[in-house]
């Protein structure tokens, strides 16, 4: 007879995990809210019901929390894009999905905060971060897919696939952080910045 499994944390383990949640959830709603640069620890650690200690024990710096936020985010989107994958497609429909899926989760997180996780990329005091580019979830896809299109003869034999996915990934990261335009013509500007791509890439 086997004894059955459960590995759900518990006792003093699932209660660590529930009182991090909770300083993560107010955290969250107070740089939405501000965002984080005066974000108010007090505000925090008063939302999640615990001692201000606590919070530097769970997230040493607010941007150890912007970290955390991030590495969900990308996982989101991977996971998301590595479906997208699973159908037939070509390079061009998958980077207009990237930009889809990005500009949704602009609009998940909020403005002010989506831009403040962006804004993590170019900190001098970040978190460490992924470590090589092929690391990150959402870069290693894109090049993938880079790849696969310049084994097709899609894409020109001279292209980097990883440095490639990197630049566009940046690209459109700078453009929704900067630009604040309505919709239409932020729309026409991600279309161009995709044209632009793609002129960039295609073998002509």
């Amino acid at each position: 007879m086997t004894a059955e499994v459960n590995d759900k944390p518990r006792g003093r383990e699932a209660q660590r995990l529930e009182t991090r949640q909770r300083v993560y959830a107010a955290a969250i709603a107070e740089f939405k809210r501000s965002g984080v640069a005066d974000a108010d620890i007090g505000e925090i650690v008063s939302t999640a019901g615990v001692a201000r200690g606590t919070f530097y024990f769970h997230f040493p710096t607010k941007e150890h929390v912007l970290d955390e936020v991030e590495r969900n985010l990308v996982k989101r989107l991977a996971a998301d894009l590595a479906r997208a994958l699973e159908s037939s497609h070509d390079l061009w429909s998958i980077l207009t999905e990237v930009v889809r899926l990005v500009v949704a989760a602009e609009a998940r997180l909020g403005p002010r905060l989506f831009r403040d996780v962006l804004a993590l990329h170019f900190s001098q005091t970040r978190p460490q971060g992924w470590g090589k580019s092929t690391d990150h979830p959402l870069v290693a896809l894109v090049a993938k897919d880079i790849e696969r299109a310049q084994a097709a003869g899609v894409v020109h034999p001279d292209v980097d696939a990883v440095h490639s996915a990197l630049f566009f990934l940046l690209g459109l990261y700078s453009l929704l952080v900067t630009n604040h335009e309505p919709k239409p013509a932020r729309t026409r500007l991600l279309d161009a910045f995709l044209a632009s791509t793609r002129r960039g890439l295609e073998r002509q």
